[in-house]
């Protein structure tokens, strides 16, 4: 569901306080984790894709994984990339793994039941590069 992050949304602004935080560090900004993925899931992996961070979340309850990318600087459009899906070892992501395209606030969510399996995921904000982490979090 994409609820709230499109830009021109009014969702998108009337709720841009529960949407996400920015954290800084240091001189550089660092965004949080802003809850996109819903209730239950909590952060078991992150990284930083350029003007954001993607993070991998896990619902013990449910099984399901979830990623999200958020970018650092909330309501300013930039292009921003979420995906998630099984392991492969081809480059070529399908549609329903990846959420992209230009956004206020983040991508995603992207969602997964990967029982038995590793995973890839991975994103980007505000660049060109897609930073990927294969084969990880087998369980």
């Amino acid at each position: 569901m994409h609820v709230g992050k499109r830009i021109g949304s009014a969702a998108a602004v009337l709720g841009l306080t529960a949407v996400g935080m920015v954290a800084a560090t240091g001189t550089a900004a660092a965004a949080s984790y802003n809850g996109g993925c819903g209730s239950g899931y909590s952060v078991i992996d992150s990284k930083d894709v350029g003007d954001g961070n993607t993070f991998l979340t896990y619902n013990s309850s449910t099984g399901y994984n979830c990623v999200v990318t958020v970018s650092d600087t909330p309501g300013k459009p930039m292009h921003l990339r979420a995906a998630l899906r099984i392991h492969r070892t081809d480059t070529v992501w399908k549609a329903a793994e990846l959420d992209e395209g230009t956004y206020n606030y983040y991508a995603g969510p992207v969602y997964l039941y990967a029982s038995h399996s590793c995973i890839d995921f991975g994103g980007s904000a505000n660049s060109s590069y897609f930073q990927v982490d294969y084969g990880v979090h087998c369980g």
